[in-house]
């Protein structure tokens, strides 16, 4: 029946046009959150997380954000891992922990009946997790798995690559998932600690969505968070200067298919120019089947299956990314046709009739985006992670419908670096230059 009710969840339509406006809640005690009320149906999303993530964990303890994640919902309180799982089945209610590079989060998705109850399950998480050695060694070992098939999936390797060719020794090169050595190394108390130093009041955000008020999301959030820590410690990260070596990067591995990746300097979500990129980015790649990758690699010459770009924003760095798989034999090929055409753009500009088809379907598509409660708890949140303004909602189509033509070309001239793609390819490619 749990499993009925969270297909409900997921998939109840929400309108973007009959959203109410987002409201910022503060409760009695200080904790903050942005609301969108829909009193639809009796279901309530809440989505928060945490200032620092996978990013932060110590060396030699790669993995600790993560293993964290999947086993603090694992036992709790008064409840063992079976008898917590079995409660949360019994209220229906979903309620789940994630590990970013750059932040800690988690999410509750239950009927507006069992608020109280759910609340009172992630409070007991958030605050008393048991970690016992049964369900912690059955998820770190979940976890090891996990982590020796992804040594052998291509894109993995390639990502993992190229993260540690353009950041170097810094946290963000070794990815958020962890490393075999370090998930080992972790003992209960680094997940005890972990709790106690990373989940402060001070660094956290919370999106809430659903059939609830303000005067009662008030009591959940001090119900739920007043008993955190007032403040993390600290979560600085060092800043990073990204460094993209033009040298192809070839990790040998018998496949049929090569992955290739490349990268780029990316921009800051916050520069005046982001949309404008934002268009650029969906007239490459990022427009998927409306893309001059997508033409030129695979309609024209059937390189590839897909081949994609987009952009990626971490709290001290900024990439552009590009992927595509192609058979070994004609990787220089579409390696070749991709710089083509990023060298185009920077060289020739776009025209008019793609910054028009672009723009309509980046503010037509953003309606769909709302689709769900859980859905637009999360787009609060991500709001807010992203320092963006409370109205955004009403204004980023807005923003999108400012760029100019102009705009975009002047930012391709701007971005565009083809001579100074970080290029890696893992597979057995043929005749590569």
């Amino acid at each position: 029946m749990r499993y009925l009710f969270l297909f409900l969840f997921t998939f109840i339509s929400l309108p973007a046009y009959a959203l109410a406006p987002v409201q910022e809640v503060t409760s009695n005690k200080g904790i903050k959150a942005w609301l969108i009320e829909d009193h639809t149906n009796p279901i309530v999303a809440l989505r928060f997380s945490f200032k620092g993530g996978a990013a932060l964990d110590p060396t030699g303890k790669e993995g600790l954000a993560r293993l964290a994640s999947a086993t603090m919902d694992e036992g709790a309180g008064e409840w063992s891992s079976q008898a917590f799982q079995s409660r949360l089945d019994d209220l229906s209610t979903t309620l789940r922990f994630e590990a970013g590079m750059d932040s800690f989060s988690g999410r509750v998705l239950t009927l507006r009946d069992n608020l109280d109850a759910s609340a009172d399950m992630l409070r007991a998480a958030l605050l008393s997790p048991r970690f016992d050695a049964e369900p912690v060694e059955r998820i770190r070992s979940q976890i090891l798995a996990d982590l020796r098939q992804r040594e052998e999936d291509p894109n993995t390797l390639a990502a993992l690559s190229l993260y540690k060719s353009v950041f170097g020794d810094h946290p963000y090169a070794r990815g958020s998932r962890g490393t075999l050595d370090g998930v080992k190394n972790i003992t209960r108390d680094d997940l005890v600690r972990f709790t106690k130093n990373r989940l402060g009041k001070d660094n956290l955000m919370v999106g809430v969505s659903g059939d609830i008020t303000p005067d009662e999301l008030k009591g959940l959030l001090d119900r739920i968070f007043s008993d955190l820590a007032e403040t993390a410690a600290a979560s600085d990260l060092p800043n990073v200067i990204p460094t993209f070596d033009t040298a192809v990067q070839v990790i040998d591995k018998a496949i049929p298919q090569s992955s290739i990746l490349l990268a780029q300097s990316g921009i800051d979500r916050h520069d005046p120019d982001f949309y404008a990129t934002y268009v650029l980015n969906y007239i490459l790649g990022g427009g998927s089947f409306a893309s001059r990758l997508y033409e030129e690699v695979r309609e024209k010459r059937g390189l590839v299956y897909s081949v994609y770009s987009y952009l990626m924003d971490y709290d001290k760095a900024h990439l552009w990314l590009i992927g595509a798989g192609t058979q070994n034999a004609r990787v220089q090929e579409t390696l070749d046709v991709i710089a083509t055409e990023w060298a185009k753009a920077k060289k020739e500009g776009v025209t008019r009739e793609e910054v028009e088809n672009a723009k309509t379907y980046l503010t037509g598509s953003f309606a769909l985006r709302f689709n769900s409660s859980d859905t637009i708890a999360a787009i609060l949140l991500n709001m807010q992670q992203d320092d963006l303004p409370i109205d955004f909602l009403e204004t980023r189509n807005q923003q999108v419908e400012a760029v100019s033509f102009e705009d975009v070309n002047r930012v391709a001239q701007k971005l565009l670096t083809p001579d100074k793609l970080v290029r890696v390819v893992v597979g057995q490619p043929e005749g590569l230059k």
